[in-house]
């Protein structure tokens, strides 16, 4: 009798083992879209007095992997998510052609934007190929 409780329990063990392992898998939640994500109208500034010297529209994909920076009358330029998380993102662009200075190319724009609903601030930092650098904040809204 022993040795048929043992191998009942030995059984009963097994069996529920087997089945919780047959459990169909939790489902996984939706992937959650980036609050950065959207467009943004935006200005860059230098100076003292926060001179506004370039507008652009900058866009971040729904999955937060791809954006790109327009400046107006220009074509898109592919711009590259180093970074984001909690309320920051970190991007970089170029090479393009200067914005502000003709016939000069940026080869490196690096950006930190920190968002908060449909504001973002933060700073910038063009470097150019003849090897100045210049250095600004940024400031943009969501587009509606």
């Amino acid at each position: 009798m022993r040795h048929l409780l043992c191998w009942s329990v030995i059984l009963l063990a097994t069996s529920v083992t087997v089945a919780s392992a047959q459990a169909p898998p939790a489902k996984q939640a939706p992937a959650k879209e980036v609050s950065a994500a959207g467009t943004w109208n935006g200005k860059t500034m230098v100076g003292p007095k926060d001179s506004v010297v370039a507008t652009y529209t900058f866009t971040i994909a729904a999955d937060g992997k791809s954006a790109t920076t327009q400046f107006p009358n220009r074509e898109p330029i592919p711009t590259r998510i180093i970074a984001m998380g909690g309320d920051s993102v970190v991007t970089e662009a170029g090479p393009y052609p200067s914005v502000l200075r003709a016939g000069e190319t940026v080869n490196l724009l690096r950006t930190v934007g920190h968002y908060k609903g449909d504001n973002m601030t933060g700073t910038f930092e063009a470097q150019y190929a003849k090897g100045d650098v210049l250095k600004g904040k940024t400031a943009a809204t969501r587009a509606k």
